[in-house]
């Protein structure tokens, strides 16, 4: 099933839903919503403005697309005001119809060691599951640079160590790409732990974003693998192919040195450009 961060069209939300419905997507990562992460709207706002906008337009919910974990390590005061906002985001799993929510493993200090950190990111990770646990929610770590989660090694070392089924992974092919590593490596030492992927595709010359199946991801061949072995997951459009207004906010500091922007190409034409590629990847492989 096909999936996306419809926020990279627009900040509307009204507008993503159109978008995604024309393109003729059923699912969407919630994660921006009119100008505000989804980790800002209070229960009421998703009772009483986002659900009955994705009832009206016929569009599900794949995850929620948190900030939960993207905070510094050593930030105590952050981490206890993200374990309320998880637990607001897990009883919006329940309205919403969704079991998911993307989750990170906080960031690292520059120039530091990670295994310095490793058991206060094993800690608190341990804190936000049984948080999940006790929701029937699954977390889903994102393998994003610059946090303890950010290579294979580091990403099973923390599945390993927190051993909950409420603690599992996505496994986002740009992501590494821009650690310098190796996918197959990756999927290799991972596959058993991912239940969700991201379809973003970089290059390693300079870390830039590219059109899924175009870049050092190993896409068509990994999702061949995935999917032969049993994969029935997500497939999430996270294209990263045009600078959208909520990212400098969402993602990552250094938006413009990995996103080209095409002048030639509006938002959706990006969005729309990586899903229809990824049909044709589907297309060769099935």
């Amino acid at each position: 099933m096909i999936s996306g961060f419809s926020d990279e069209i627009s900040n509307d939300f009204d507008e993503q839903l159109k978008s995604v419905a024309q393109i003729g997507m059923e699912y969407i990562s919630l994660r921006g919503v009119d100008g505000k992460n989804i980790g800002e709207h209070t229960l009421e706002d998703i009772r009483e403005s986002i659900i009955p906008r994705l009832k009206k337009a016929g569009i599900k919910v794949s995850s929620i697309g948190s900030p939960i974990g993207k905070v510094e390590v050593s930030d105590e005061e952050g981490f206890e005001k993200q374990k309320k906002v998880l637990e607001t985001l897990c009883r919006a799993c329940k309205e919403l119809g969704c079991s998911y929510i993307r989750v990170f493993s906080f960031y690292i200090p520059e120039g530091e060691d990670p295994n310095k950190y490793r058991e206060t990111v094993i800690r608190k990770i341990k804190e936000f599951a049984k948080i999940a646990e006790k929701h029937q929610v699954v977390l889903l770590h994102e393998n994003e640079k610059d946090i303890f989660g950010d290579t294979s090694a580091r990403c099973k070392a923390l599945f390993d160590e927190v051993n909950s089924s409420a603690f599992r992974g996505i496994f986002d092919f740009a992501n590494f790409v821009q650690c310098g590593e190796d996918t197959k490596e990756c999927y290799d030492m991972l596959r058993e732990y991912i239940d969700y992927i991201h379809i973003k595709d970089a290059v390693y010359t300079d870390s830039e974003n590219v059109l899924c199946g175009t870049g050092d991801g190993k896409i068509p061949g990994l999702l061949a693998e995935f999917i032969n072995s049993g994969y029935k997951g997500f497939l999430t459009l996270e294209p990263h192919l045009v600078l959208f207004d909520s990212l400098k906010d969402l993602e990552i500091k250094d938006a413009q040195e990995v996103i080209k922007a095409k002048s030639d190409m509006t938002n959706y034409e990006g969005f729309k450009l990586q899903h229809d590629t990824l049909i044709g990847i589907l297309n060769d492989i099935l």
